[in-house]
């Protein structure tokens, strides 16, 4: 379970951690504004959907006879695959069930950035003769630094928690090896089988190892 955690979050860090700046970035180069708040209204929708109601989105999307994805394979000549009970194709779809719901509300604080740039800072770069890319690389990322990092560190810390509420929604026995992490871990052990003490102790070498992380991430980026 320590392993399927790390390596769940590592995914979800690398992939799901560049999206809401590449997505306030773009947004930020838009220069209709009517466009640009429907892009960001819609982006922002997936957040606010039940976790539940987002899971069974996924699950019948992926159903084996029904769902979109199937009859898709099914009109190509393939046979029908019941991905959620393929453990090497948990992973992938649960990254990409977080990434396309948490992205357009994860973007909200680099927006945020963003829109606090100084513009003399832009005014003066296009009298040194700088063009948009090079405003990109000398004002707009580096006052975006700040940002990312804290926003890093919080997601460190947090690293050993994988959101379980999704991952309980969509496994099962049968994506055990590659699906089961600390949290559903813990709550089968301390609910399910009513061994609480031994639930208490996986959960506070849970919370040790998340501040130590965060303790060492906090002094690399301070140096």
């Amino acid at each position: 379970t320590i392993f399927n955690t790390i390596r769940i979050s590592i995914f979800s860090l690398v992939i799901g951690f560049p999206m809401p700046i590449i997505l306030a970035l773009l947004l930020n180069e838009l220069r209709a504004k009517k466009f640009k708040k429907t892009v960001q209204t819609i982006s922002y929708i997936p957040h606010f959907i039940s976790t539940v109601v987002v899971c069974g989105m996924v699950t019948n999307f992926l159903a084996p006879t029904t769902g979109v994805v199937n009859v898709i394979l099914n009109m190509m000549g393939a046979k029908p695959v019941y991905f959620l009970s393929i453990p090497k194709y948990f992973v992938p779809i649960y990254i990409i069930m977080e990434v396309w719901k948490g992205t357009g509300y994860n973007s909200i604080i680099y927006i945020a950035s963003l829109t606090s740039i100084d513009e003399q800072l832009y005014e003066a770069s296009m009298v040194d003769g700088a063009g948009r890319w090079k405003q990109f690389i000398h004002i707009t990322l580096p006052s975006l630094v700040p940002t990312m990092v804290i926003m890093l560190l919080v997601r460190l810390g947090s690293i050993l928690n994988v959101g379980y509420e999704e991952i309980l929604l969509l496994y099962n026995p049968s994506v055990y090896e590659t699906a089961d992490v600390i949290s559903t871990f813990v709550y089968r052990t301390g609910l399910a089988e009513g061994r609480y003490d031994f639930a208490t102790a996986i959960e506070l070498f849970n919370s040790v190892i998340a501040l130590v992380i965060v303790m060492v991430s906090n002094k690399i980026s301070n140096r």
